[in-house]
């Protein structure tokens, strides 16, 4: 190897694992972990880690920014009403970007870490990136917004295997990870999201009304925050049927409910749209998630000016949540994203 290679050490078996494979192909490794402020898992713990793998580690702070780039896009988010995903912005700006640029000062040319995704050079030497092979594991949705010069330089060794694999080659290499727990959907709350944005974002609950599709207000919610497009829990209305969340209007304070079959929409609009290659200059067909656990759903894609786009649906998809990414695909391969902003 020319260079070294870092692998960026949570102390959960998946990044320990993918460590372990490269160290079988020959990488001149060494760990890095990175600190936000919000670790649940004690630096000891992850130097034993290390001590497994015998490799050399090195801790990067990165809390500041963390806190300025994630936590706080966060909460922002919540108080415009919209859902945040806080794994989209993180990757590109702290693991593959603070992180990636410490571990390049200390003479590594690839960052490697434990997602389940892959990549491969087309013909022109462009980095593609692709689904996972474990589909009940692919994480290429939360990497969509990396660049080609991110991509270039990362690796994910579990791309192709399947989350059982990865928890047998640990047993037979007799591999102990510091933290046994599957990671969290959000890493920085470590209670309920309400809790976390009332105590740590300083959003004070404001009841306020609920109103039904046709306006007539219903009921009155305890604050917006708790709720999310397509949420049904927490509305307490008495009706027909259960009664679903369709909207959030913050300058109103109100919370839009209706019943399930109010929830598809035909068509939404994307800011902030980037392509992993070179952008479609019309129209293009395409596979899009507007969340994480939604399979691919077939959809046109309509280029705006300035990042912006329309995604007309094949057909009407459910809960479409303002604040989502939605990622486009075609089949195994990432094209790109945007955000999911109202339809008007």
């Amino acid at each position: 190897m020319t260079s070294r290679t870092a692998i960026a050490l949570s102390g959960g078996v998946d990044s320990l694992v993918a460590a372990s494979l490269l160290k079988d192909r020959g990488h001149s490794l060494f760990g890095i972990h990175f600190f936000t402020g919000y670790e649940s898992t004690p630096p000891d713990q992850i130097e034993d880690v290390a001590r497994q793998l015998e490799i050399p580690l090195e801790m990067v702070d990165v809390g500041e920014l963390f806190r300025r780039e994630i936590v706080d896009y966060f909460i922002e988010t919540y108080q415009e009403g919209k859902t945040p995903n806080p794994c989209l912005v993180c990757n590109p700006v702290i693991k593959f970007g603070a992180v990636l640029a410490a571990a390049e000062t200390l003479g590594a040319g690839f960052l490697a870490t434990g997602h389940y995704a892959r990549t491969r050079r087309d013909a022109d030497g462009a980095c593609q990136l692709l689904k996972g092979v474990d589909p009940e594991k692919d994480q290429s949705y939360f990497l969509a917004f990396l660049s080609q010069a991110q991509l270039s330089r990362a690796m994910f060794p579990l791309g192709g295997m399947t989350k059982a694999r990865v928890r047998r080659l640990a047993e037979e290499r007799g591999l102990v990870p510091a933290e046994r727990r599957e990671s969290r959907d959000v890493c920085f709350i470590t209670s309920s999201c309400g809790r976390f944005l009332e105590g740590e974002g300083g959003i004070t609950s404001r009841p306020g009304p609920i109103s039904n599709a046709c306006g007539r207000v219903i009921g009155t919610h305890p604050g917006l925050h708790h709720f999310t497009v397509g949420q049904r829990r927490g509305i307490n209305c008495p009706a027909s049927e259960p009664y679903y969340v369709l909207d959030l209007d913050p300058r109103e304070n109100r919370l839009v409910v209706g019943f399930k079959a109010d929830l598809p929409v035909d068509r939404c609009r994307l800011s902030g749209v980037r392509w992993i290659g070179r952008p479609p200059e019309r129209e293009i067909r395409l596979g899009v998630r507007v969340r994480y656990r939604h399979p691919p759903v077939p959809a046109v894609f309509e280029p705006g000016s300035d990042g912006s786009g329309t995604l007309v649906f094949d057909a009407p998809e459910a809960a479409v949540t303002p604040g989502q990414g939605a990622v486009f695909y075609s089949r195994e391969a990432v094209l790109g994203g945007g955000w999911i902003e109202r339809y008007s």
